[in-house]
């Protein structure tokens, strides 16, 4: 038998080595929001995840998020499907809520990272949370701290927090936008307590809608997305740390917001019923192959 230690090197030493090896070319796309530029989507034998290339450097990949249309960084209501977005992330936010008190009974400390405009940090705080957000883009955070009493801070002051500090942290659809993963996991594995729980919901490309919408799948969205997972990905992804998933949880509106979408990338209207057809037969597909077009994985560290 090869020591826990041992396994747990190699596996380093995979990660670290799978960016020369075991590498197929998988799809190539566009980026429909911002540039107009095509990548390439490189799939990783190893660990089942998809990369991005050529990944934009870290000086350049702020270009990429300089839109209007980039709803997660306003709390833009300008049209009808920017309302129905900001109604149904309220709903959202319940459940989120709700599935945190349900994994997390030893305490109520919580870093939500790359919090956007702070709505789910806002909905903590009034559940009795004591909370701290991560947030890059200097206008998301701007809104954040004015719901949230400036708490939300950019991303080099998560090196001020110390080791164990918090119960809970939150990656809602933000792990796949974070250059460096290896580093950031083995970071928020520092700053969880013994007990702590790491949350993460990122897009599943093996999902049936990304089937479907292939190259148009606005999940994807290049180069903003460097990674794009699977569900082996994390589990493979979050071994490295020592940590397993013990839980997951479809997000069901994903894969109509996200149908939605494809259909305007691929047609250049948002045809509201195909939409709703590709988006329901992927939820009702899912339900026995489990792949729903996002997911939120509930992650510990392995006491084994």
């Amino acid at each position: 038998m090869v020591p826990r230690g041992t396994k747990f090197n190699l596996k380093i030493k995979l990660f670290k080595t799978c960016s020369f090896v075991k590498k197929t070319s998988y799809l190539k796309v566009k980026d429909y929001s911002v540039s107009g530029e095509s990548f390439e989507l490189v799939y990783n034998k190893s660990f089942d995840f998809l990369e991005t290339q050529p990944q934009p450097t870290l000086s350049r990949l702020p270009d990429y998020y300089k839109s209007d249309d980039y709803i997660s960084h306003t709390d833009s209501q300008r049209t009808l499907f920017e309302k129905a977005y900001q109604f149904v992330k309220k709903i959202a936010l319940k459940r989120k809520l709700k599935i945190i008190k349900s994994n997390s009974k030893e305490g109520k400390s919580l870093l939500d990272f790359g919090c956007g405009t702070g709505d789910f940090l806002k909905e903590a705080q009034k559940e009795g949370w004591t909370v701290f957000g991560i947030e890059p883009n200097e206008q998301a955070r701007y809104i954040a701290n004015r719901k949230t009493n400036n708490i939300v801070f950019n991303s080099e002051y998560i090196s001020k927090f110390k080791k164990q500090s918090f119960d809970v942290i939150t990656l809602w659809h933000v792990l796949e936008h974070l250059p460096n993963t290896k580093e950031q996991l083995s970071l928020f594995n520092k700053l969880l307590k013994p007990n702590g729980i790491l949350i993460v919901a990122v897009p599943n490309y093996k999902s049936y809608d990304a089937s479907y919408y292939k190259n148009y799948w606005a999940a994807f969205d290049v180069p903003r997305h460097l990674w794009h997972f699977s569900r082996t990905a994390i589990n493979n992804l979050v071994s490295l740390e020592n940590m397993k998933v013990i839980k997951t949880y479809p997000m069901f509106f994903d894969a109509f917001y996200v149908s939605l979408l494809s259909e305007k990338y691929k047609s250049g209207k948002m045809k509201l019923i195909p939409a709703f057809v590709i988006g329901s037969f992927s939820n009702m597909k899912a339900i026995i192959t489990k792949e729903y077009s996002s997911l939120i994985y509930c992650i510990k560290k392995d006491k084994v």
